[in-house]
């Protein structure tokens, strides 16, 4: 979670200075969910949204090769071609920042490979009419995929509330598919994700910290789990951070 945290706070700095030229989709405040599930399931191949940084790093991407990546150079994962948006390495699946559009590629993956396969979108994201069938479909051929819904109560600027009238784990549960609801807190998604069988869906409210694209902020995050997981591991005598902001001040200073 310090690493993605860290790394973007380098991000929105290069940002500032006019060193970045395409859109971000920044990860700040959600770290948990990924750094979380990539710890209880580090062999899925994962196929992330356009808010993707922190899966990314989660499961295993280069630091380097991401940065390199939103600076546009050759060197990048995507050699400078994808921006942001498009990342990959050996378990994550590049996307291009169509919504939602790597939910029925990740169950066509899923259907092609038989191997498990965890597909990330936002509450918006589900709405959209393929990524409804993507669930039905995982459901009717039991395929091997976990749905992780990064609920953040936004689409854009526009709650839940004033979009539908409908929670996507009663969607889910409509299809036959295993689904629960949890905060983002790591053991309330370690807690759900035991004994869980695929296909399966799990809607994680999580609290973004900046606009939907962009570095800037509409107000002060009303929670921080980072922080909130810092202060209690601090009272248990951990001390890890100091070491992690070095590492990722070091790593943009090229």
């Amino acid at each position: 979670m310090c690493r993605i945290r860290y790394f973007e706070k380098g991000l929105i700095e290069a940002y500032k200075q006019g060193r970045i030229h395409s859109p971000v989709y920044l990860s700040t405040g959600q770290e948990a969910v990924a750094a979380t599930l990539s710890e209880i399931y580090p062999d899925y191949k994962v196929f992330p949204q356009h808010r993707g940084h922190a899966v990314y790093l989660a499961f295993g991407g280069s630091p380097e090769a991401l940065r390199d990546e939103i600076l546009g150079l050759e060197t990048g994962c995507c050699k400078g071609m994808g921006g942001s948006s498009d990342i990959q390495c050996d378990s994550v699946e590049a996307h291009h920042g169509l919504l939602g559009e790597n939910i029925p590629i990740a169950v066509g993956y899923a259907l092609g490979s038989n191997k498990p396969t965890i597909a990330y979108f936002g509450d918006g994201a589900i709405e959209e009419d393929y990524a409804l069938v993507a669930l039905g479909f995982a459901a009717t051929h039991k395929l091997p995929v976990l749905f992780i819904c990064e609920d953040n109560e936004l689409a854009i600027l526009t709650p839940i509330k004033d979009r539908r009238s409908w929670g996507v784990v009663d969607v889910a549960r409509s299809f036959g598919i295993e689904a629960y609801e949890s905060t983002d807190d790591p053991l309330d998604i370690i807690q759900m994700a035991k004994g869980i069988k695929l296909p399966a869906l799990l809607n994680i409210k999580t609290i973004r910290h900046h606009w939907h694209v962009g570095v800037g902020q509409d107000s002060i995050p009303e929670f921080d789990r980072l922080q909130d997981i810092h202060n209690h591991l601090s009272t248990e005598g951990y001390v890890f951070e100091e070491e992690i902001m070095d590492e990722m001040k070091e790593l943009w200073r090229v």
